[in-house]
């Protein structure tokens, strides 16, 4: 290790680093010790921790630190010879002494306050841990200074340097690797750097293939003057010879010289593109961690928490190896926590229950992970007795979240999906590990958030499984490529529930809005050029490039103008100073250099939602309704009874017009501000604002003044037709005498016929 690496870090910080690593292996040896007592080689490994750790306290002088790790290493150097048996108690006041001993490595104090306490409640724990066993006890000195008898250390162990309190520090030098501290900054501005090499080495591929490019065009000309040559007379002037046979030399040297340096650039491009691709897959390896680094921790949390409860639980971690992205290692600790204590307290049943149920005593919880088909797959499962499906719909009925009805038509799939809802418990009590609702749907943000899944499944008897899909890193996705409005996007694949070219003749228009089917759904379209404020789509073919994003019955379908394929985008966050753009999330460089968007489905959904709740979904409609069609002239259908504006709305579309929808006064005056209509058909009583009121702002706006306006009311008394012909209103016709020739020849009468 250089000074350089050492250079700013205190002895202090040193001793801490040492001690977190060596607490991973000191936990990982208890916890085996648990299940085998006698075990030599977990014996070992904790005895020589707990001798390391003494160590390097006397070598910084943290005298508390030496007196609690050499009580620790006494009890397992007894254990080894056979003096001592290790039993529950010992296993649970050696994990409380790597406790004590982070307690001292915050906040050093001397012995005799109350650290000094501490320490003698602690050696007096695991004095009476020893002397309840059936075995000899050997005769260990203890006091505040450290016994003469004990063994000298001949060696002090030097403590580690780690990047991280979760790095392991044993066998470092074995390997020949050496540690050093390095920011996540620091890591993610080289990713950055790395993926801009690897950017700029592309580009240089399609000026290679400009220069093919030119020598073809130079092998053609050599052509054509071959063919003049030819062509020429033979009496020719020797002049006019003399200059072409010139031209075709001046053209053989250029092909030869740019045939040498288009062998010079594909050797630059080959060893450009290998150098940056090797400088990014080191740059990102970097990045990656362990599983195991990130989880070992919650080996012992579901230990202790089983002891609080009553139950023996062991977590097994299989495929700690997998190397993955140490910014999603860092956000799935929350996520996992909470999966993890649900299944001790939810899952594993109580020993007696287990044993009559054939199991063993000890409730096993694993913890997996894998890499698979691109994506990271984490799977939390336990051998517990499983979700109870009629309890979960009856709490989803005391809640309040479905109809007696509806509940009964449930699947088992959708049931367990109410497990995710903010707030939802099945628990009628709140206990320090469980009960308030707030831990499966931060499981869920969590995974949306890296543009993962997150499912589950239960069997009852024998488990529950939650399996978490994710990216293997945020670095890079693959994505979606499209163009709107001549710009190109990209969308996270993992986003993407479908991708689809409608026919437009399966286009169906409920209340005005374009809509159509995936199986027994009906999901809204949704023009790009709409959510992005890029102006009005033109449906200019048969079929619309649709991609289907959301979940569930939230589904939603976006237009876009055209596919460009599928490419890995290396992912590259936005300037702070601009603070979150809007349906936008990041940025990346195609492979030519230019920036691309990558878009924010989640925020994509949040901006659809609004645009359908306000009634403002027009540019498709308009565009489908004009392929190959003239002008249709457009009126606004404003009722709040959906069974007469959809009545009003098939009439005028069955008569050529172009009929729009809004639900009630306010909707109306929002609509007929955003587009140009020729004629609004209001009621009278609706809620938020009702037609009198509209049809007064409409004749006031100095834009509008001159939109015809017609009233349909059901109230005919002559009253009612004053008020609102004295609003402004140039046609009243009531509800009562209402019939399809009526409307359609006051329509008529007020804005002519439908093509204009």
């Amino acid at each position: 290790m250089s000074a350089g690496d050492l250079s700013d870090l205190s002895m202090l910080e040193l001793f801490r680093a040492e001690l977190a690593a060596q607490s991973q292996v000191f936990t990982a040896g208890l916890l085996a010790l648990e299940r085998d007592p006698a075990a030599a080689v977990h014996l070992e490994a904790c005895m020589r921790a707990a001798h390391s750790l003494k160590g390097a306290a006397r070598i910084i002088d943290l005298k508390p630190a030496v007196l609690v790790a050499h009580e620790m290493e006494e009890c397992l150097v007894a254990a080894q010879h056979g003096k001592i048996r290790l039993n529950q108690r010992h296993i649970d006041a050696l994990l409380a002494g790597i406790d004590l001993l982070a307690a001292i490595s915050a906040g050093p104090d001397e012995p005799g306050t109350e650290t000094g306490k501490q320490i003698e409640s602690f050696a007096q724990t695991l004095r009476n841990a020893s002397e309840r066993t059936d075995m000899a006890v050997p005769d260990i000195p203890r006091g505040n200074a450290e016994p003469a008898s004990a063994e000298p250390v001949e060696q002090a162990a030097a403590p580690a340097i780690a990047t991280s309190p979760e790095a392991p520090a044993a066998g470092d030098g074995a390997t020949g690797e050496r540690m050093v501290r390095v920011t996540a900054d620091s890591l993610n501005r080289l990713l950055g750097l790395a993926g801009e090499s690897l950017m700029s080495a592309r580009r240089l591929r399609p000026f290679n293939e400009g220069l093919l490019r030119l020598r073809r065009v130079q092998a053609e000309l050599a052509k054509s003057f071959e063919e003049l040559r030819a062509a020429m007379p033979a009496a020719v002037d020797d002049r006019a010879a003399q200059a072409l046979a010139a031209a075709q030399l001046k053209l053989a040297e250029g092909q030869a010289l740019l045939a040498q340096r288009l062998d010079e650039m594909d050797t630059v491009d080959r060893r450009a593109s290998d150098l940056a691709n090797r400088l990014y897959d080191e740059t990102l390896a970097s990045r990656m961690r362990p599983f195991e680094d990130g989880v070992r921790h919650f080996q012992r949390n579901l230990r202790d928490i089983g002891r609080g409860l009553g139950k023996t639980v062991r977590l097994d971690i299989v495929g700690g190896a997998t190397s993955i992205d140490r910014d999603i290692l860092d956000q799935l600790d929350a996520p996992l926590g909470h999966l993890l204590r649900n299944a001790v307290d939810h899952g594993i049943e109580a020993p007696e229950r287990r044993r009559a149920a054939g199991k063993p005593a000890e409730g096993l919880v694993r913890l997996e992970a894998r890499h698979n088909a691109g994506l990271l797959q984490i799977i939390v499962s336990d051998d517990g007795g499983g979700i109870d499906i009629e309890a979960l719909r009856q709490a989803t009925l005391a809640r309040g979240l479905t109809t007696t009805e509806t509940a009964w038509d449930l699947s088992e799939e959708e049931l367990l999906e109410f497990l995710f809802l903010p707030g939802f418990s099945m628990k009628a009590t709140v206990s320090d590990i469980s009960g308030r609702g707030v831990g499966l749907d931060a499981v869920q943000a969590m995974v949306r958030q890296v543009r993962g899944q997150v499912t589950v499944a239960s069997e009852h008897g024998i488990g529950t499984r939650f399996q978490l899909q994710l990216p293997l890193t945020l670095s890079v996705i693959r994505a979606l490529l499209v163009e709107i409005d001549g710009e190109p996007y990209a969308l996270p694949l993992t986003a993407i529930a479908r991708a689809l070219r409608l026919p437009q003749d399966q286009i169906e228009f409920l209340e005005g809005r374009p809509h159509f089917r995936v199986g027994e759904q009906q999901v809204g379209l949704v023009t790009a050029h709409e959510i992005l404020g890029r102006g009005e789509a033109v449906a200019g073919g048969a079929e619309l490039p649709t991609i289907v994003v959301g979940e569930g019955d939230d589904l939603y379908a976006l237009v876009v103008d055209r596919f460009l394929g599928e490419r890995e985008l290396v992912v590259r966050p936005l300037d702070p100073r601009l603070a979150k753009v809007k349906d936008v999330s990041a940025a990346a460089l195609m492979d030519d250099g230019s920036p691309v968007l990558i878009l924010d489905v989640e925020d994509l959904i949040r901006s659809m939602e609004k645009l359908v709740s306000g009634g403002r979904l027009r540019t498709l409609e308009r565009s489908v309704a004009r392929m190959g069609q003239k002008r249709r002239k457009r009126v606004l259908v404003v009722d709040d009874s959906l069974t007469v504006r959809e009545l009003e709305r098939k009439l005028l579309d069955h008569h050529g017009f172009e009929a729009e929808v809004a639900v009630d006064g306010m909707d109306g005056w929002n609509a007929v501000r955003s587009g140009p209509f020729d004629l609004v058909v209001t009621d009278v009583d609706m809620p938020r604002m009702d037609g009198i009121e509209l049809v007064t702002l409409i004749k006031h706006d100095p834009n509008l003044r001159d939109l015809p306006v017609m009233i349909v009311s059901y109230k005919d008394r002559e009253e009612d037709r004053r008020r609102g012909l004295d609003a402004g209103a140039d046609y009243y016709l009531t509800k009562g005498s209402f019939h399809d020739e009526a409307l359609i020849h006051a329509v008529v009468d007020l804005i002519g016929e439908p093509w204009g």
